[in-house]
């Protein structure tokens, strides 16, 4: 990892995790830590937030999402160099996921219990920044993480169906596999993830299609900007009906980081746009309204709450 990308990830508050590897902690850890409510994995699947380890096993990915925090221009790649193995990044980014929590022993408003439990992760979500199905051990990471009896989450772009492929053959797929959805057609598509692969959407499309035979939880992550991907209910409605998932999450775009010089606030759905948008693929895809959380600008999407949470590995 260049120098230059360690120090705005450092300005971010990100923790440099070994040579390639970061983790950040979320405000909605910060917030449970604090006694008060946790994030919408919390209020969906049972996830504690004050236990997740938000972190990413590289930061660099094929595309250039509009709507990406990172810094585009310095992670655009669709290879890892200098690759380290799974133990050394998952014992880095708790190390440095102590280190960031530190503050928090300070603090008289911190609950002293939740302090404790966030000391020793019970959940990785391997989705901070970049694509994981660059990682070339990712199935091995997954499955360190089961031995460890914790639960991982991984959000791929959808670009790499044979790393899927071979994570399922292996039995290695995470607990909870996500399918980031961008956009409802080719045109959309393009226009927004501005990838790096040739012939991306059909290649995407060859996920979408894998996705009903991957054998763990699956879920589809509807990202909807305003004024931009909103329109084409249809199109997300045939996507959903092909790929199967357990759950559909759709969420507005947030505008942080670098997504604020492509975007802009302006480009976020208010929480009632995203709810009656969500409506509209839930009645053309056959689902329901499971749940919904207001300051996160989400709705579950599914045919019913039997498995919503997450046993405990």
């Amino acid at each position: 990892m260049q120098e230059k990308i360690k120090e705005i990830l450092k300005r971010q508050h990100y923790g440099v995790a070994g040579a390639h590897s970061a983790v950040q902690i979320c405000r909605w850890a910060k917030k449970s830590i604090l006694g008060k409510e946790g994030c919408y994995k919390q209020k969906f699947y049972g996830i504690k937030s004050h236990q997740c380890c938000q972190m990413t096993p590289g930061i660099w990915c094929q595309n250039k999402c509009l709507h990406c925090w990172r810094a585009l221009e310095l992670t655009f790649s669709n290879k890892i160099k200098n690759v380290e193995k799974p133990d050394k990044i998952i014992q880095a980014c708790i190390e440095q996921q102590k280190k960031l929590l530190s503050g928090f022993g300070g603090n008289k408003n911190t609950n002293r219990q939740r302090f404790k439990e966030a000391q020793m992760p019970k959940h990785f979500a391997i989705s901070l920044a970049g694509e994981p199905t660059l990682y070339p051990y990712l199935g091995e990471m997954v499955q360190m993480l089961r031995e460890k009896r914790m639960t991982s989450f991984v959000v791929t772009n959808g670009l790499s169906p044979q790393v899927l492929m071979r994570l399922q053959k292996k039995k290695q797929l995470p607990t909870q596999l996500y399918l980031s959805v961008n956009a409802p057609n080719k045109k959309l598509f393009e226009k927004i993830v501005r990838s790096k692969i040739k012939n991306a959407w059909q290649t995407y499309m060859k996920t979408i299609k894998l996705f009903p035979r991957l054998k763990t939880r699956k879920v589809l992550r509807l990202t909807l900007i305003k004024d931009m991907n909103m329109e084409d209910e249809k199109g997300y409605a045939k996507l959903i009906k092909l790929a199967k998932p357990d759950f559909v999450e759709a969420k507005s775009y947030m505008a942080v980081g670098f997504s604020r010089q492509r975007l802009g606030y302006e480009r976020m759905p208010p929480h009632s746009q995203v709810k009656s948008f969500a409506k509209k693929i839930a009645k053309l895809s056959g689902l329901k309204v499971l749940d919904e959380k207001i300051d996160s600008r989400v709705v579950l999407l599914g045919k019913s709450k039997k498995g919503m949470k997450i046993k405990s590995q």
